[in-house]
């Protein structure tokens, strides 16, 4: 037994191990007294899947924006004082987490532990070797940042306009924006001299926050009579969403369907809703958003062939209803969906699910399925639709 399974398995704390791609490799008695997964449960599951992590503001810890996931790479300490680990029957339980990063040996065995971590009951410090540099920013469903492991609590800031000039400059990264455009979004139709002293308040508010938040001073630059947020100084989900899913298109296209999956798994572990959803009516970030919103879509497709390709048609059935849910007319999940049915030997599930697609979709948007989807249906339900064809 390695080093790494041996400190597991003696540990008077919980504790579990993770190979390098942070998927649970051991798994001991206390973490399952704490958290209720049997061994059996949490090996090979992903860490994120198993933990699902909140900092105490509420941002979500376990992501591809993970801290943890970063100190394997670069063989940092790492931990967090406070934190909430969600329990198997889903209460939250106050804990703190910290690492042991073990050193790699040049082996190939895929076993082989890369870190582990400690489930403690929260003792408030934050600890690892070197402090960050980048804020970490949650724009996709519950806006949030953090820094060295804090949250900042954006929804407790005394002005909320401050919250609202930090979100545009997060949103046009290394953009600098000029003050008349900021006032022009946040104020529509104040006058030029009111709507700059409101903006140097909120400015000024918003740089005190981050201060007090433990940021670096600086990170909001001023260029002239613009605002500049640069790229280098945070990590934003959305950023990384977009690149793990282009990353993941490109494995799919190959045909390398397992590499593809860990990219549109990381991808989807970040897409908590739309993005910056307390903002739904914000012109600022109108177009970003639709354009978001038609990668989800693409993720999601990305998903379904995966999990069809790999044998996991019930997963493929769940992404392809929750993309029907957010787009009805998008019909390549319909006829996934009917297809991973098949699969599974279950064409009257198939049946009875386009059916109802079907008429949802005639009523609500006067439209009948196109010539491919109905071959489909006939393909794996044996029997031509027999629902009223919709007619102007």
């Amino acid at each position: 037994m390695t080093l790494g399974l041996n400190i597991v398995e003696y540990s008077s704390d919980p504790a579990f191990a993770v190979d390098d791609e942070m998927r649970v490799i051991a798994w001991n008695s206390g973490a399952e007294t704490l958290l209720g997964y049997s061994p059996s449960d949490a090996v090979g599951q992903s860490c994120r899947s198993i933990l699902r992590a909140l900092y105490p503001t509420g941002e979500n810890l376990c992501s591809a924006l993970c801290k943890g996931g970063d100190c394997i790479k670069s063989n940092e300490k790492w931990g967090i004082g406070d934190c909430q680990i969600r329990h198997k029957n889903g209460d939250m339980i106050q804990a703190g987490i910290s690492s042991l990063m073990l050193p790699a040996d040049g082996a190939k065995d895929a076993n082989r532990p890369a870190a582990v971590f400690f489930l403690r009951k929260a003792y408030g410090e934050t600890v690892g070797t070197a402090r960050e540099k980048r804020m970490r920013v949650f724009t996709l469903g519950r806006f949030g940042i953090t820094f060295n492991g804090k949250g900042l609590g954006v929804e407790n800031w005394k002005r909320k306009k401050a919250v609202e000039v930090l979100k545009i400059l997060i949103c046009n990264l290394d953009m600098p924006l000029h003050r008349d455009k900021l006032i022009d979004w946040i104020w529509p139709g104040v006058d030029p001299q009111s709507g700059w002293q409101r903006l140097k308040v909120a400015i000024s508010s918003l740089r005190g926050e981050l201060r007090d938040g433990g940021v670096p001073p600086g990170i909001i630059e001023t260029i002239g009579q613009s605002y500049v947020l640069r790229q280098a100084s945070v990590l934003v989900d959305s950023t990384i969403f977009c690149d793990l899913v282009a990353e993941g298109a490109v494995h799919s296209e190959k045909g390398d369907f397992a590499k593809a999956l860990k990219c549109f798994e990381e991808a989807e572990s970040l897409y908590g809703g739309g993005l910056f959803e307390a903002d739904p009516y914000a012109e600022w970030c109108g177009v970003e958003r639709e354009r978001l919103c038609e990668i989800h879509l693409e993720l999601m497709g990305g998903l379904a062939r995966c999990y069809s390709e790999t044998g996991h048609y019930l997963s493929a059935s769940r992404v392809c209803r929750l993309a029907l849910a957010t787009d009805p007319c998008r019909e390549s999940f319909v006829r996934t969906l009917m297809r991973s049915f098949a699969s599974i030997n279950r064409p009257d599930w198939a049946r009875v699910h386009f059916l109802s697609w079907r008429k949802m979709l005639e009523k609500e948007y006067q439209l009948e399925p196109t010539d491919a989807t109905l071959e489909v249906y006939l393909e794996v339900v044996g029997e031509q639709s027999t629902t009223k064809r919709w007619t102007a």
